[in-house]
């Protein structure tokens, strides 16, 4: 994993006070073009690593060999706890690593440096496309989580009501470059869409965060329960095997292959919150696809085509062309 590198490219910088990137490739068993990436990434962040050109050059680390990073600053050490911090919520190495690199910070920097590394998780699971810019509030709410400071928000929720809330700011996740914020609230632990955030301002307010809180195992309860309501209604259909790949694409995590029958098709079950939400997403396939069960998929679907059949009766033959 990436982020395991990173830690270990820094180490090995604060270790020797200088390596080449043909070095570090050889050190990490890593190609020389991703140690370069890798050298080039942890500058990007912010981490006071810098190359010298010329014989006798390479990347080095600002202050040189020191024990314990006294080279980098408090802001310095946020920066790159932020950047790999992430991983350490889905790999033993990396939380190892992190753990290390902790002991060898001054003592001054360590708890903004834990803070940091534990203010996002990274969670790469499609949900559907949407836009990928990262939102410029992200920074702002980043900040209030790490100096758990309160924050003032105006949230437009899925009904687009618009309210104004002072929230405890616990943690942010990235799920495929659409944010969450979860926050604590006057009705308990909240998860909310950054992009329906219309303003947001952090307050000199402490934010209070339970002790016992952990940001990765608060979004994995907030998937199980998204992925509930996602799939209340499940349908069984039969499908050309070579067209399974799409019903995968669209329904993602909810498509679950079950045989492959003789006949050339597939037998898919395919989760959604409701019948009509399942109906909708297989009506244009038409003949392609036989929904075997549940009745209230048949039904929606039979209720559709008879709409569509009475909205457009006549128009093939109004389309045909002349002498037809």
């Amino acid at each position: 994993m990436r982020a395991d590198r990173l830690v270990a490219t820094l180490l090995l910088l604060q270790s020797r006070g200088r390596v080449t990137a043909a070095e570090l490739a050889d050190e990490l068993e890593i190609s020389v073009a991703t140690a370069r990436r890798d050298l080039e990434a942890l500058s990007t962040a912010g981490i006071p690593v810098y190359p010298q050109p010329g014989r006798g050059g390479g990347w080095s680390l600002v202050g040189g060999a020191r024990t314990d990073l006294s080279g980098l600053s408090a802001t310095e050490a946020r920066a790159l706890f932020a950047l790999v911090g992430p991983a350490a919520a889905v790999s033993g190495e990396a939380k190892a690593a992190l753990r290390k690199l902790v002991q060898a910070l001054p003592r001054t920097f360590r708890a903004d440096a834990e803070a940091a590394a534990s203010a996002t998780v990274i969670d790469p699971t499609r949900w559907g496309e949407r836009d990928r810019r990262r939102p410029e509030v992200v920074d702002l709410l980043h900040a209030a989580v790490v100096g758990r400071r309160k924050v003032r928000i105006t949230y437009t929720n899925g009904a687009r009501e618009r309210s104004e809330r002072l929230v405890d700011p616990w943690g942010l996740v990235d799920k495929d470059e659409l944010w969450y914020l979860i926050a604590g609230t006057e009705r308990g632990q909240r998860t909310f869409r950054v992009d329906r955030i219309a303003a947001a301002a952090a307050t000199d307010e402490p934010a209070e965060r339970p002790d016992d809180f952990a940001l990765a195992e608060a979004w994995q309860r907030v998937v199980g329960e998204v992925e509930r309501r996602r799939s209340r209604t499940w349908a069984t259909v039969l499908v050309e095997t070579r067209f399974v790949f799409v019903l995968r694409d669209r329904f993602g995590r909810h498509c679950v292959p079950e045989a492959d029958l003789a006949d050339g098709r597939s037998r898919v079950r395919l989760g959604a919150p409701n019948p009509l939400d399942i109906a909708r997403d297989l009506a244009g396939w038409g003949a392609m696809i036989e929904v075997l069960e549940p009745q209230a998929v048949r039904v929606e679907l039979a209720r559709i085509g008879t709409e569509l059949a009475a909205r457009y009766a006549g128009e093939g033959a109004a389309a045909a062309p002349v002498g037809q």
